[in-house]
């Protein structure tokens, strides 16, 4: 009985659970911060931070003992579940799926409150593209560029069918979570690096000349492809904050002023001066960078790395590629979001809504990430080590 107690905490990744609680430690302690500072809420929101991560940990704990097999016997029941959500959203009446700033993402619910699909759709979309690629190459193992092109058809196929339907929420900030997934699995896919190469090059071709459009004529796009004017509002407040502080500005302004009197220490935990609406959801990170300074936010950026090189080494280290390319898909995710949250705080990249993962307030975007957690949990489970292997 001993000997089975051992075996089984040797199979829990400890080291993973340990960055997760820095996390947790580091969602609560801002959360609070963010919240006492800013009086924008009655609500105990670092209460409810707490419920759903313990709601993430029994997802942790449940999908951890599925292995690989199993998972991928249940990858497109899931996809195709989570399809349903995403197009029940868009026919389903006011009362279940209400308008909050201007897009239909959230289910509401009784007692429960809002559950967002598109969270859980970005962790379906992880396994549907491992288990694709997986028995792609199992089919293929002769590499042509035939074969690369029609993996890369496939893997597109079954982003580009959930994208439309987030767009049509509209929600781009998790559109474009998608693409660097979906970017992501195709380095480590064995896809042909003159496929890649000559496709990213048209891709970054045509994304530089729409943007010299959304500068230099705008009306080009709003007459050829049906743009609003409206909608290269974030785009013009990104480029020049200062001369849009009154609207589309507003918030990448305060940011800037909020990181910016941080300095290098911070003014102290709960200590702040700036006001920025919401700030214990997206802006979480400008609240950090407030209170405890450019030490505060090394800190929170080095935690995550120490998350990414965890799952780095999780993916090296698994027997199956399926589990790898797994790894490759949360990684992109985590990456992904890290890098757009706190680039869109400092004025690096454009605001577009997507939250600090583990860290920001949110129940779906919290449980969606426990949810690709689980997954990894579940891979150093189940490893296995052989006898003859090169490990």
């Amino acid at each position: 009985m001993e000997n089975d107690k051992q075996l089984l905490s040797s199979r829990i990744d400890f080291q993973l659970a340990f960055i997760l609680f820095l996390l947790f430690c580091t969602s609560c302690i801002a959360i609070y911060s963010a919240q006492t500072s800013s009086g924008q809420y009655s609500a105990n929101f670092v209460f409810k931070q707490i419920v759903f991560y313990s709601l993430g940990t029994l997802i942790v704990a449940a999908i951890m003992y599925f292995d690989s097999e199993q998972l991928q016997r249940l990858t497109w029941y899931f996809y195709g579940f989570g399809l349903l959500l995403l197009s029940l959203l868009i026919f389903a009446p006011e009362p279940i799926a209400p308008e909050i700033n201007g897009a239909k993402s959230w289910f509401k619910f009784p007692l429960i409150g809002n559950l967002q699909p598109s969270e859980f759709m970005k962790t379906f979309i992880i396994l549907a593209l491992s288990s694709l690629i997986a028995k792609h190459n199992t089919i293929y193992q002769e590499k042509t560029l035939g074969s690369d092109m029609l993996l890369l058809i496939k893997m597109c196929v079954t982003c580009f069918v959930p994208i439309l339907l987030i767009m049509k929420q509209p929600d781009l900030g998790t559109s474009l979570v998608i693409l660097a997934i979906m970017t992501g699995m195709i380095f480590v896919s064995g896809i042909s690096w003159k496929i890649i190469t000559a496709i990213f090059t048209v891709i970054g071709t045509a994304a530089g000349v729409i943007f010299y459009f959304i500068l230099q004529a705008p009306q080009v796009l709003t007459k050829y492809l049906g743009v609003k004017q409206y909608q290269f509002g974030r785009i013009y407040a990104w480029l020049s904050p200062e001369d849009h502080k009154s609207d589309e500005g507003y918030h990448l302004v305060n940011s800037l002023k909020a990181i910016g009197s941080g300095q290098v220490f911070g003014k102290g935990f709960g200590k702040t001066d700036v006001y920025i609406p919401e700030n214990h959801t997206d802006f979480i990170f400008s609240v950090i960078g407030e209170q405890f300074g450019f030490l505060g936010t090394s800190i929170v950026l080095s935690v995550f790395f120490l998350l990414v090189y965890h799952l780095v080494k999780v993916a090296m280290e698994t027997n199956e590629p399926f589990n790898s390319y797994i790894c490759t898909g949360i990684i992109s995710m985590i990456v992904f979001h890290v890098f757009q949250n706190a680039g869109m705080t400092i004025g690096l990249l454009p605001i577009t809504g997507i939250p600090l993962p583990f860290v920001s307030y949110g129940g779906s975007s919290l449980i969606g990430m426990m949810l690709a957690m689980g997954l990894v949990f579940g891979i150093r489970y189940h490893h296995r080590v052989y006898m003859f292997s090169n490990d």
